[in-house]
């Protein structure tokens, strides 16, 4: 794999916790599927070190690999859901405090 970026250098504890977990989930789902390592990479269309990497959860890996094996898992879905907006709740914080600064405005 090529040098790593600076924002997998800078990569914050939680989130590089997080791809730990969530390679190990997709290594549970390989292995509860009794698919080899390679048998699963070559329906990925990636190399064994690539899904080796990807499950120890490694940032340098691309989000599209992670995306195809929860495709091939049939979690897909999941993948849809992680950002969307009305689960946005610190947006959503800060959009109320807006309309609270605001509405306190009016009132001086």
């Amino acid at each position: 794999m090529p040098k790593a970026a600076e924002s997998v250098a800078t990569l914050p504890g939680s989130v590089g916790a997080s791809l730990g977990v969530l390679g190990d989930h997709l290594r549970l789902g390989r292995k509860r599927r009794k698919e080899s390592l390679r048998a699963w990479a070559l329906r990925m269309n990636v190399s064994v070190p690539t899904l080796t990497a990807m499950e120890k959860g490694d940032p340098r890996v691309g989000m599209g690999v992670y995306a195809t094996a929860l495709w091939l898992m049939g979690r897909d879905d999941a993948l849809r859901a992680l950002a969307a907006p009305e689960s946005d709740v610190q947006a959503l914080a800060q959009e109320m405090l807006a309309l609270q600064h605001k509405g306190a405005r009016r009132h001086v």
